[in-house]
């Protein structure tokens, strides 16, 4: 049987790790896909560029769209990023009767409804394993491993820059400020860190994955994100002795009114596994009423982890090439018309505890105006923690400043803001109250 040509859109990073990838275990791949696999052609910006892996063979264009009508390829491979040429490109691919492999994961978030409907059109498949905690194959798993399951939630820490700069914070004692920089001088994060820092490549892979959890369609622009810029090594020290781990964490759960979507900090118990997963790793816990727990553990970015993810969807979509296409796998893991529009809850009415920083005056009653505020909102707390003074003479009316620490029980997210909102103006409160949201994981 003849090889399945294979085209690449983009030798970054990404591209030549599965170029790597697929030339090194070449034997291997096609002892799994029951065919070879050759890389035929590749579109790249800039045919003169050094590249970190070997295009012997493989004929190189500056052009996309050539790769997506040269009849020979069979799939075709977008990791060249970007969401505008990436949907133009990879729509005319489809259109041509191709197959798609990628690991865009703001592509598939934004345009994704879109290309799965073409390609279910087309009778082609859009595979995305990659786009999605890197190495890690928790697509696979939660829509085929736990297909039995009614998915409760997930939660996930699936940006990684994010999670290296809590973590040197937590282990070093380092600011936010000092750790970014470094992050950026290792690569880990680019030069505009936002996407990663404010939660905004987070919740592309969320909504991918509470897609798939809970049979909905993709709704990115409903996500909530919260970034971790704020987040300072006192509050990184204060719920260390609570026993928490601050972590930026994506949280997609199923409720009575309807679904959950939200990045932001998140304390969480330190006796969790995820709780204890550092560095720039990756990780997903998926809460399914059969199974119960399950924890997804890896690289989540780097040339190779995503190869890895990258080449094993190549290998699936080749020995899918000949099956009916009434009978694969759904891209969204329910049978395209079982897809319920289940509304996405405003973050106002979620539930969950909360961490509340305020710098009080230190004086009498302070504490009693708080909670009486927080009372008339039907928030009680769970615990209480003072630190000592913070400044002097901050305020003509008193002498210094200290810092009170407040777990709270789970309550409403609106009545918190409501809450917070009346806090900040009593005179005996500075500046705003640091909100971090608290989650058991049970």
């Amino acid at each position: 049987m003849k090889p399945v040509k294979i085209g690449v859109l983009g030798l970054g990073t990404v591209g030549c790790g599965s170029v790597t990838v697929l030339t090194r275990n070449a034997e291997e791949i096609a002892r799994r896909a029951g065919r070879k696999i050759e890389v035929s052609m590749a579109a790249v910006r800039d045919l003169d560029r050094a590249r970190i892996c070997n295009t012997e063979g493989i004929r190189l264009t500056t052009d996309p769209f050539e790769v997506a009508n040269d009849p020979e390829v069979e799939i075709v491979l977008e990791l060249m990023g970007g969401t505008e040429l990436a949907r133009e490109v990879v729509l005319q691919a489809i259109a041509e009767g191709k197959h798609i492999v990628t690991a865009n994961k703001a592509l598939i978030a934004i345009h994704g409804n879109e290309l799965f409907s073409k390609a279910q059109e087309m009778g082609v498949m859009v595979a995305f394993e990659a786009a999605v905690a890197g190495g890690i194959p928790i697509i696979k798993a939660i829509r085929e491993g736990l297909a039995a399951n009614q998915i409760n939630w997930l939660a996930g820490i699936i940006n990684g820059t994010g999670n290296f700069i809590l973590t040197e914070m937590k282990e070093r004692g380092r600011s936010f400020e000092n750790v970014l920089t470094e992050a950026q001088e290792l690569g880990y994060a680019e030069a505009d860190p936002s996407f990663d820092v404010e939660g905004t490549d987070a919740a592309h892979k969320l909504t991918i994955l509470a897609s798939i959890a809970f049979g909905i369609p993709l709704q990115f622009e409903k996500a909530m994100t919260e970034g971790i810029t704020k987040i300072t090594t006192q509050d990184v020290s204060y719920a260390e002795e609570l026993g928490y781990r601050i972590k930026h964490l994506g949280v997609a759960r199923m409720s009575s009114g309807g679904v959950e979507l939200r990045v932001h900090p998140t304390l969480i118990p330190e006796r969790q596994l995820i709780a204890n997963v550092d560095g720039v790793m990756n990780a997903v816990l998926v809460m399914g009423d059969a199974v119960g727990p399950t924890l997804y553990y890896g690289a989540g970015a780097g040339d190779e982890p995503t190869a890895s993810a990258v080449v094993a969807d190549t290998v699936d979509v080749v020995r899918a090439l000949t099956s009916d296409p009434e009978n694969r796998v759904p891209h969204l893991a329910f049978q395209p018309d079982a897809l319920t529009d289940i509304p996405i809850l405003p973050i106002e009415e979620i539930k969950t505890a909360y961490y509340l920083r305020i710098s009080v005056e230190d004086s009498p009653g302070v504490l009693a105006e708080i909670t009486k505020i927080l009372g008339d909102e039907e928030i009680n707390i769970e615990s209480f923690m003072q630190k000592d003074v913070e400044g002097e003479g901050v305020n003509e009316n008193s002498s210094s400043w200290v810092p009170i620490i407040l777990l709270t029980k789970v309550c409403r997210e609106g009545r918190m803001n409501r809450a917070i909102a009346a806090i900040e103006t009593l005179d005996c409160v500075a500046g705003e109250v640091m909100r971090i949201r608290v989650e058991s994981l049970d």
